[in-house]
């Protein structure tokens, strides 16, 4: 089919379907697409585990904001991202839709660039691209925090590890923000047009990439995986993985970054906190994780009919996991709404997901994240927000598109 007329279809559909069952039904799945779960998913996921541990959805088959459950489905291997016997994904994000054993090959050879080993000598690198972000930033006058910090930031290191020459980096950053802002299905007719522009584009970039790369091999992710195609690579996952590891590597940690300061500025007592000690800035990540993930959710289907929480799933089914809401459920953290950097026990956020699927950038995430809020708090110590804030208009992956912030004039001066 046409990619055009596809994304075309979906569009109708989806938002044809959506709105059926957020007028009719009262889907929290189907409102959380529309301006209500833009505005304010959180209200919608608590409405879900008002409703019990795993919920019935019109659209979804069930869905589920306990973080019990939600651990429990992440972590069973009867559960996996492909319907058994079904068809498979189109391909375009490789680990994301497999399940093993092609999951497992490709995640063995992908995982070593991600290894706590490999990014022990990228603290450095990390560091340099932040200081000369910061740098860059007016010390007095208003910046966007997304453009002038957190989008260019992940750009610059994932490029880094995939082996990218310097003068594609610009075009690596613009069509994968636009793929990734699909994440969630099409937007609008425009939005179509822009996917699959996009699309085509950064297909010629990565073509170009691999060539650079079997003439030039380096010590880079791309180099290694083109010396693994063949009986551990096929030709035709190359391109999907190493789109994943784009899209991964930036959509992750520049939404992380922004939810991160976006937390400590709605919250000043805890800026401060972290501006008089900028330690805390590992804190304020992981609590950011548990409170507003740049993942919001993930889709499990069952293999076979499994017990879940009292309630039969049966085999083929469908289970949306509100990873967010997880993060928000009473029963697995002390007043959960609250925003607190200095929070102590609790389970472990599922931000990053669990089991099998458990994001194979996690550790790079952090890193970045922490570096980015550490420096700015160090450099930008009275920092609060300083004009508009734009959200992205996906719900699958939140975070801002824009967010204006500065220092007082008084503090410059000082």
């Amino acid at each position: 089919m046409n990619p055009v007329v596809g994304l075309l279809q979906q569009l109708v559909v989806t938002r044809s379907v959506v709105a059926w069952h957020a007028v009719r039904e009262r889907d929290p799945f189907a409102r959380l697409n529309r301006a209500e779960g833009r505005r304010d998913p959180y209200a919608l996921y608590a409405e879900v585990r008002a409703a019990g541990e795993v919920v019935p959805s019109a659209t979804m088959g069930f869905q589920t904001a306990s973080h019990q459950v939600c651990r429990e489905v992440l972590r069973d291997r009867r559960f996996g991202v492909q319907a058994k016997d079904g068809p498979r994904g189109d391909g375009q994000m490789s680990l994301l839709e497999l399940d093993p054993p092609d999951h497992t090959r490709l995640r063995r050879l992908a995982s070593p660039a991600f290894s706590p080993r490999a990014l022990a000598g990228y603290d450095e690198r990390i560091t340099a691209v932040v200081d000369g972000l910061l740098d860059a930033l007016p010390a007095d006058g208003p910046f966007d925090l997304v453009a002038g910090l957190a989008a260019p930031l992940p750009i610059a290191v994932i490029t880094d590890l995939l082996g990218v020459p310097d003068a594609s980096t610009a075009d690596f950053a613009r069509y994968g923000a636009t793929i990734g802002s699909a994440l969630a299905g099409p937007q609008s007719l425009a939005h179509v047009a822009r996917l699959v522009a996009a699309n085509r584009r950064l297909g010629g970039v990565l073509t170009d990439l691999f060539d650079l790369r079997r003439r030039e091999p380096g010590d880079d992710v791309v180099s290694r995986l083109l010396a693994a195609e063949g009986d551990q690579l096929r030709p035709d996952e190359l391109h999907p993985l190493v789109m994943l590891l784009l899209l991964a590597g930036f959509e992750t940690t520049v939404n992380l970054v922004g939810n991160t300061v976006l937390a400590l500025l709605d919250h000043p007592d805890q800026w401060r906190a972290v501006a008089d000690d900028p330690g805390l800035a590992a804190a304020a990540v992981e609590e950011t994780l548990r409170w507003d993930p740049p993942v919001q959710r993930t889709l499990r289907v069952a293999s076979v009919d499994v017990e879940l929480a009292g309630t039969t799933v049966p085999g083929g089914s469908k289970v949306l996991l509100y990873l967010a809401g997880a993060g928000r459920d009473p029963a697995a953290f002390d007043d959960p709404d609250r925003f607190d950097l200095t929070r102590v026990g609790g389970a472990e956020h599922l931000a990053f997901s669990a089991g099998a699927h458990y994001c194979l950038g996690a550790p790079l995430a952090r890193l970045e994240a922490v570096t980015a809020v550490q420096r700015l708090a160090e450099r930008f110590p009275r920092l609060e927000r300083g004009g508009r804030l734009r959200r992205r208009s996906g719900t699958v992956i939140r975070g801002p598109v824009e967010l204006v912030v500065g220092q007082p004039a008084a503090a410059v001066a000082a």
